[in-house]
């Protein structure tokens, strides 16, 4: 089987969200950090090149395939802020309705700014994922 191609990495968050451009997005980015280390209660670590998560988990797919990844994180794109709520955010639509503009893929939440959502809301939302995914597997801090 294939290794899952986004692994954590030894790269310091710090550096990475300081090199982030525009400054907007390097501020939401850090902005970001504090609020997803105070809900999930985790030190971040990079993954891959451009994603800071906090905790794993393990999974094992009905394939076979199996490996570990990020439990909840972000990554401050030009575009939008990426942020990865495992395991999705179909039991979350209450939540969602009260979190301001976003658009919404498979396990993915898009943000064009931090602005635009509250921020209490986004830290339940967090918190509501790490919740849901300790009930299919257990959560690690790193």
């Amino acid at each position: 089987m294939p290794e899952n191609k986004t692994r954590p990495t030894t790269e310091s968050v710090e550096a990475f969200l300081n090199a982030v451009t525009p400054d907007r997005r390097r501020e939401e980015g850090r902005a970001l950090d504090a609020l997803f280390r105070e809900a999930t209660g985790f030190v971040p670590q990079m993954w891959g090149a451009s994603i800071v998560g906090y905790g794993s988990y393990d999974y094992l797919y009905e394939s076979g395939r199996s490996g570990r990844f990020l439990a909840t994180g972000f990554s401050p794109r030009k575009a939008h802020l990426v942020l990865y709520i495992m395991p999705g955010y179909d039991a979350a639509n209450p939540i969602l309705a009260r979190l301001g503009k976003h658009r919404l893929g498979k396990s993915c939440l898009y943000i064009n700014k931090l602005a635009d959502v509250d921020r209490g809301v986004l830290a339940e939302l967090i918190r509501h994922g790490l919740d849901r995914l300790e009930g299919f597997s257990p959560v690690h801090p790193i």
